[in-house]
């Protein structure tokens, strides 16, 4: 049963701006994200747009928005099959688990512009 839906867009511009800025990455992004981009050249901004773009639509789906979580505590990765996967922690794993939810699911897209994405909370 679906519990919740989110989805948000994020100009790939604004994460340009942030690249060049590593304090606003280690604000926003898990480690682990910060660590995939450094592969992902010069697709860096497009993969940080369409993360940020995650974190929030997942506020979004959870229906209380991201009030107390760091989005840090929300990462964004690729499973082995090239699958885009929220994986939790902190906060915004006590506040999924409130939920009684039991299964994430995130679809990220981008083009030149923008990166938009999609979750949707089940339980």
């Amino acid at each position: 049963m679906i519990i919740g839906t989110g989805i948000d867009i994020v100009r790939i511009d604004r994460m340009k701006k942030w690249i060049i800025r590593p304090l606003l990455l280690e604000r926003y992004f898990h480690q682990k994200e910060i660590e995939n981009e450094k592969s992902k050249e010069p697709g860096a901004a497009m993969f940080f747009a369409a993360r940020f773009a995650a974190k929030e639509a997942f506020g979004k789906a959870l229906g209380t928005g991201l009030m107390g979580i760091s989005l840090k505590e929300i990462l964004v990765e690729n499973n082995v099959h090239g699958k885009p996967v929220i994986i939790l922690c902190g906060k915004a794993k006590e506040a999924f688990e409130k939920t009684g939810a039991t299964n994430i699911h995130v679809s990220l897209t981008h083009e030149t512009d923008n990166a938009l994405a999609m979750v949707i909370i089940e339980k």
